[in-house]
């Protein structure tokens, strides 16, 4: 099947062995001195090596690759011992991959094991989090940010935060650009953002986008863009991505000017 995985750039990586101790499913082994993804049925896609990795060794590509097994991962997990099962199960509450994680909670059932309390805050998933453990701002006000990651290389097309979405797809420079991006455009939305002239994926990004349109029953698209030409590419790949899916959905488009202002 043809879903997001992780693969390793053998140049940068170093074999540090940090992403095998941040992969709890067992996905990654060091070999010959480089890290190296050694079975496509543990990697869930997620990313929770990406961050752990201190040189960008790491990056999620979409390509053919066998379905991830969770009741497999849960042979290996559930020998690593109760911290391994915890952090496991937390991993994928804060991604909101309720799938594999009613299936994991049914594994441990399954061999009258104890399901531990994933909702605590002990151990914090070395991931990147759901929005909802985000910084509060200076202003007193929490950020409205729903999902992580938001990068759209980074996100998988089929995370269960998307069903039934009101999406942002917004150019990277518009929410450094327009000062009340959470409370007027991020609010009550799951959040995509994208350069269109810098990341040189665009047919990735149109099949990703496509997928999301067409499997998560998306009710509303807005695009928030800058004023110069190159963001004109936004609305470029969401036009595209919505014939590839065959999908009508409502876009509107907002775009800021160079001054930080609604035009």
């Amino acid at each position: 099947m043809i879903r997001d995985i992780i693969t390793i750039d053998q140049e940068k990586c170093n074999g540090c062995g940090i992403c095998v101790t941040g992969c709890p499913e067992g996905a990654l082994q060091i070999i010959n001195g480089k890290a190296y993804l050694v079975n496509d049925l543990f990697c869930d896609g997620l990313g929770a090596c990406i961050k752990d990795c201190p040189l960008g060794a790491i990056s999620i590509e979409r390509r053919e690759a066998e379905p991830y097994d969770e009741k497999l991962v849960m042979d290996k997990i559930i020998q690593a011992g109760p911290d391994v099962i915890k952090a496991h199960l937390k991993h994928l509450h804060e991604h909101m991959q309720d799938d594999f994680l009613n299936q994991a909670i049914e594994v441990l059932k399954e061999r009258n094991l104890e399901v531990p309390d994933y909702m605590s805050t002990e151990i914090p998933c070395s991931c990147p989090q759901d929005g909802k453990n985000a910084t509060t701002a200076q202003s007193g006000e929490g950020s409205v940010l729903k999902s992580w990651p938001i990068q759209l290389q980074l996100i998988s097309p089929y995370a269960n935060n998307f069903k039934g979405a009101d999406l942002l797809i917004a150019a990277d420079c518009a929410g450094f650009s327009y000062p009340n991006v959470q409370q007027r455009f991020m609010k009550n939305k799951q959040t995509i953002i994208l350069c269109p002239k810098l990341d040189h994926v665009a047919e990735q990004y149109i099949q990703k986008l496509a997928v999301i349109f067409k499997e998560q029953d998306i009710k509303s698209i807005t695009i928030l863009r800058m004023e110069v030409p190159c963001c004109g590419g936004v609305e470029i790949l969401v036009q595209k991505a919505l014939e590839l899916a065959q999908k009508y959905i409502f876009v509107k488009v907002y775009t800021v000017s160079i001054t930080g202002e609604i035009i």
